[in-house]
């Protein structure tokens, strides 16, 4: 195998004008997130992005931010309110992060107004698509729209008026509604009153007509348009569409709690009736409706949102769901690695008994391979066990009905339900009941911790005695994204990674304190510490003269001593590359503390999830490094606070897997954007085929290869 050229290092390191400290040394996290943000709309702005697809990002876009008001706004103005002040890395107080993130989203609200009014309704409506106002309808279209109304809409909805026999509704979270402004004839005082839109209801109406012709209208203006109807004889003075978001930040203290299922059903209890931390509103408000909901729901001028355009782009799903192949991308199935080929039960055994495998989801197949994995596990008449850990499965999951299957047959099965996964509790709580009720093994995990680890292990009773197989992956055991997450896994029956793993279950379910795992890093037992024995070690090699190389792949960073770790490193002269998709509190290119750390994101059609890691180590070959996949970000929460499992990969042809797609992320040219040392982002321009095209191009010619080379090689 020729060894790869090093990527040639362009960007000089910018001088940093004021001395070091906390605010020079690391951005902000906040600010940082909502720069991701607008990565993700840029695939909006971007023509190069297919049309129905542009429209998509905007909706993946309104979501990002409506989870961010949730979570991490939420946070700040919960310590806001019980007075305390904690600093962040980079030395704001929660009120400061608070005025900046304000600024920071209206000019993205007005930046996203602008390209939906300005460019994308435009082009949708060359393309055909029109997205029309009531009053942009024909009268023919009027009366169809008219009579759709009477019939789907109106038995719905449940106006509710606001007076002393009417106290002021509940709103619920992230819910539409129409503030009405009311006077009854013969009285003077106006009165308040609020009409949801049904969420189960489609957002936008498709006009009847011609089956190649795409008009629709909002559903918000329809019943706008047809208000009087719901208050006869009442004076409608006026109409103003709102939204709330409520904070989702609910302490928790796990450590007094005699049930921990009951205490997260009551935390879901309390985050619908949680504060209100932002209220957004359409254009040309009414000022009384809006003072009057202002101090119904106790909120300041800083919480209140003005939007131009639509009010929540989510809504958009249904136009950019339809089906117009030329304006979306090009559809991607996943190929079969063609060592999963064989249908033989016995051979996916047979297979991990002589070689680690090693899978790139969704360049890959995750159904036939991790998939099938688990399912013939649970077909098995030869396996003892199965232990898995679950985080975020989805609905109608093909692995809880295996599991169940599995338990039904009396095999021992252990499954680890992590009932803190955020927005993701409902369901799994429903689930945990479902397989208990199965005779599955379940638990809940470590007091204190969120089991985030992505990992299963099947003992099987084999000739020779028990033998372990195994998974570790980055991605959650959700068979729907891993559709659209890119992850990879590892599939092994290698004996010195499984015996750790028996331990590693053995401390999720009982309560062993084993400290000394020699190939399996754990969090939070060993996996900071080594790490940062990692980084500090490649200094060593750098101050030596030897070869010293980090390489580092996730979602989020911040653990403040791995960046300092990291700025040693880089000091010492050693050249470190980190693709983080969302944001990054450590400063790159920065002269005296880190000219040698390049920060880089990658933004495409499917959502960067994958996280892995090089260490050169000193090697001369740079395929006799270190190579780790699993499911920790170098965050604090998941070295510290979370229960993490990352493995090393043994095997030198994954290890070559691997260092290629390292390769390829340092010379992309199309989907990555460079971070500078103010934390500002700028997309490179070089190439108009990215990361993720070139990946599927790979993976599929690879996999067309192989199938005209079976022939002659079966002859």
């Amino acid at each position: 195998m020729k060894k790869p050229k090093a990527s040639k290092r362009k960007a000089k390191p910018k001088i940093l004008e004021h001395p070091l400290s906390s605010e020079t040394e690391f951005t902000n996290r906040e600010i940082g997130w909502l720069n991701f943000n607008r990565r993700v709309l840029h695939e909006a702005v971007d023509p190069r992005t297919p049309l129905l697809e542009r429209v998509r990002f905007m909706s993946i876009c309104n979501s990002n931010l409506d989870e961010f008001f949730m979570k991490r706004v939420g946070g700040l103005k919960r310590q806001v309110a019980i007075g305390i002040s904690p600093k962040s890395s980079d030395g704001k107080t929660p009120v400061q992060q608070l005025q900046e993130i304000r600024i920071q989203v209206l000019q993205l609200l007005h930046d996203k107004a602008h390209l939906f009014g300005k460019e994308l309704k435009p082009a949708l409506r060359t393309a055909g698509i029109h997205l029309l106002d009531w009053n942009e309808l024909s009268a023919k279209e009027k009366e169809w729209t008219q009579k759709y109304y009477i019939k789907n809409v109106f038995p719905v909805l449940t106006p509710l008026s606001v007076d002393p026999g009417h106290p002021f509704p509940f709103i619920s979270n992230l819910s539409t509604s129409l503030g009405v402004t009311l006077k009854h004839p013969d009285r003077e005082e106006k009165l308040f009153a609020r009409v949801k839109v049904p969420q189960v209801l489609a957002q936008w109406i498709r006009v009847e007509g011609p089956s190649d012709s795409y008009r629709f209208v909002s559903l918000l203006d329809v019943i706008t348009a047809n208000m009087e109807g719901l208050f006869p004889s009442m004076q409608v003075l006026g109409i103003m569409p709102f939204r709330l978001t409520r904070n989702a930040d609910i302490t928790r203290d796990e450590e007094d709690a005699e049930d921990l299922l009951l205490m997260i059903e009551e935390e879901l209890r309390m985050r619908r009736f949680a504060e209100v931390v932002r209220l957004e509103h359409g254009p040309n408000p009414d000022p009384w409706m809006l003072k009057f909901l202002m101090d119904e729901l106790e909120l300041s001028e800083d919480d209140i949102y003005e939007l131009k355009e639509e009010l929540d782009y989510t809504s958009l799903n249904v136009v950019a769901d339809l089906k117009i192949p030329h304006l979306k991308f090009e559809p991607w199935t996943p190929v079969v690695p063609p060592a999963f080929l064989d249908d033989d039960p016995q051979a996916i055994f047979n297979l991990l008994k002589h070689s680690d495998q090693l899978v790139h989801h969704p360049f890959e197949s995750f159904a036939s391979s991790v998939e099938k994995f688990i399912r013939v596990a649970c077909d098995d008449p030869k396996v003892l066990a199965i232990k898995m850990t679950l985080y975020r499965t989805g609905d109608n999951s093909p692995f809880i009905k295996s599991l169940i299957r599995a338990a039904e047959e009396g095999k021992q099965v252990v499954c680890l339900v992590e009932l803190k996964a955020r927005f993701d509790e409902e369901r799994n709580i429903y689930w945990a009941q479902e397989l208990e009720n199965a005779g599955v093994h379940v638990v809940y995990g470590v007091v204190g911790l969120k089991t985030h680890a992505k990992t299963s292990l099947v003992v099987r009773q084999e000739a020779d005695g028990l033998r372990c197989y195994a998974h570790i992956g980055t991605g959650n055991y959700n068979a729907a994204t891993a559709k659209f997450y890119t992850d990879v896994g590892l599939l092994t029956a290698r004996e010195e990674i499984t015996s750790e793993l028996v331990e590693f279950f053995h401390f999720l379910t009982g309560r062993s304190l084993k400290n000394n795992y020699e190939n399996l890093l754990i969090a939070p037992v060993n996996m900071f510490s080594k790490f940062k024995q990692m980084i500090e070690r490649e200094a060593e090699h750098a101050k030596a003269g030897r070869p010293a190389q980090i390489f580092a792949k996730m979602n989020n960073m911040e653990e403040n001593d791995i960046a300092m770790a990291l700025y040693n490193a880089s000091q010492r002269g050693v050249e470190i590359d980190l693709v983080v998709r969302g944001f990054c509190c450590l400063r790159p290119g920065v002269v005296g503390l880190s000219e040698k750390v390049r920060v880089m994101s990658v933004i495409g059609r499917f959502l960067e999830h994958s996280r892995f890691f090089y260490f050169r180590n000193g090697a001369i070959d740079p395929l006799d490094g270190e190579f780790f996949i699993g499911s920790a970000d170098w965050m604090y929460r998941n070295l510290h606070a979370r229960v993490e499992c990352v493995v090393p990969i043994k095997e030198r042809a994954l290890r070559e897997k691997l260092w290629e797609l390292v390769q390829m992320h340092l010379k992309d040219q199309r989907q990555t954007w460079d971070m500078h040392l103010d934390g500002s982002y700028v997309q490179r321009k070089g190439s108009e085929v990215g990361l993720q095209a070139q990946l599927m191009a790979t993976t599929k010619s690879r996999s067309v290869s192989i199938e005209e080379e079976t022939p002659e090689s079966s002859s």
